[in-house]
């Protein structure tokens, strides 16, 4: 079973909502920045022509017959009209003195000559611009202190801020649907790189441990190298494993066999009845010992090899030749004969070293289980498909056994005076579908039975 990943959310939504959440900041940021630089600008746009007309009325002032007099040049008043109908007051003042205009309209006491004051104040619950200039005159009876104040209602500046605001609202969520999508676009490649990295290791096969070549951002290349390094570390295990495998095969199957051949030379020497049985016990011992060995041994090569086949051209025929030869001596003391029948070359891609295990242990079987004198059968057939049949003369399958004998460690009921170890069928089968093929157990017309890798 799998190891739980311990999840702590998804990396494509957390920086989808950084990003996006971002842009919302962004946006609201644009949007009280220009819309307070527009209203500086509309402010500044009122004040200039406030402080225009103040100055051209205050540029009327004149003192005549000894009286403080200005007129009202049409012009002064006309450059205030806006689309909103503003109200425009003004007031005249010498000194504190009222000559003209609205008396709410009082000057600052600090005013001085030359320079213009502008202020924000409230008159019947509306908010009024002010624009005041002073102005010194010069009479018989001394210097006078005139000063012009005008004013306006903000009617048409908050239209044109309502104006610019909304405007800028739409700017903002432009900007905030558009830095959105540039958002999601890029933790979709974010995540997306991520995703194909994994792809490329999913794919492959268990024992697949080629290093990640395939470009990666630089934040992610420390990953990957530890993956790489630990690929290359546990690769090199497995290649340790198989070559262990490989040997300790070969160191148990060769002094197995010499104890073996020493102990049925001994016992055709011994002729005590007690001690026959003893040495036969010990034979028979020996054979399951190294049966048993071995058989695991292969399967062992076997799982380390079927996901990383190492390919190359094989005759088949030949193969199988070899086997005979070094199987006859097992062969020739039970009095069987293993006869070979080819039709065509008969040549595949695949591991020479799992399908010779598995045409081991298949002939194998049959001449465990074929009856003294009998015949076991090698046939290879090319064509449609390149086909390996192994046949004996023996009982054949039993009906309700033959779906579950190709299971590890499954034997069949009549089994039990037989040396095995429940591997043999195990083995071809899987041999035959890392090759892609098959392996089918049948009885022969004369009830003996016949095991076909298909390949």
């Amino acid at each position: 079973m799998a190891a739980e990943v311990n999840v702590s959310g998804s990396l494509r939504r957390r920086l989808a909502l950084i990003l996006t959440g971002g842009a919302a900041v962004l946006a609201l940021i644009l949007f009280f920045v220009v819309r307070g630089l527009a209203a500086q600008i509309a402010q500044q746009g009122q004040d200039n022509i406030l402080n225009a007309s103040m100055a051209s009325v205050l540029d009327t002032a004149v003192i005549r017959e000894g009286r403080v007099t200005l007129d009202f040049p049409y012009s002064s008043l006309s450059m205030l009209n806006t689309d909103a109908d503003d109200r425009v007051f003004y007031a005249i003042h010498e000194g504190a003195t009222l000559l003209s205009g609205y008396d709410w309209l009082v000057p600052p006491s600090d005013l001085s000559a030359g320079t213009a004051h502008f202020e924000t104040t409230a008159f019947n619950g509306e908010q009024v611009r002010v624009a005041t200039g002073a102005r010194i005159l010069t009479g018989t009876d001394g210097p006078r202190n005139v000063s012009v104040s005008v004013a306006q209602t903000r009617d048409a500046l908050s239209n044109t801020l309502n104006t610019i605001s909304r405007n800028i609202a739409l700017l903002g969520l432009g900007f905030f649907g558009l830095s959105s999508a540039l958002a999601l676009w890029a933790a979709s490649t974010t995540s997306g790189q991520m995703h194909r990295l994994t792809l490329s290791v999913t794919r492959r096969g268990p024992q697949d441990l080629r290093p990640v070549t395939q470009p990666v951002p630089s934040e992610m290349a420390p990953l990957v190298g530890s993956l790489n390094r630990f690929m290359a570390r546990l690769d090199h295990t497995l290649t340790q494993s198989e070559d262990f495998i490989a040997e300790a095969a070969h160191r148990i199957r060769t002094p197995l066999a010499t104890v073996r051949s020493h102990a049925e030379a001994t016992l055709l020497r011994v002729e005590h009845s007690e001690n026959r049985k003893s040495l036969q016990a010990m034979v028979r011992a020996i054979d399951e010992s190294s049966r048993a060995a071995g058989q695991l041994l292969d399967h062992a090569m076997v799982t380390f090899r079927a996901e990383n086949l190492e390919v190359s051209r094989i005759a088949v025929a030949d193969l199988l030749r070899e086997l005979v030869q070094s199987m006859s001596p097992v062969a020739e003391m039970k009095d069987i004969s293993i006869v070979m029948e080819l039709d065509g070359p008969a040549t595949l891609q695949g591991d020479v070293i799992l399908l010779q295990n598995a045409l081991r242990n298949l002939i194998d079987n049959a001449l465990k289980y074929a009856p003294v004198e009998t015949t076991v059968t090698v046939r290879v057939c090319d064509a449609p498909r390149l086909s390996v049949s192994i046949m004996d003369e023996g009982t054949g399958f039993a009906a309700d056994e033959i779906q579950t004998l190709t299971g590890r460690f499954v034997r069949g009921k009549d089994m039990d005076n037989k040396v095995g170890s429940g591997l043999g069928l195990t083995i071809a089968h899987e041999v035959a579908i890392a090759h892609g093929g098959e392996m089918t157990l049948t009885n022969t017309a004369e009830g003996g039975a016949c095991v076909t890798l298909f390949l």
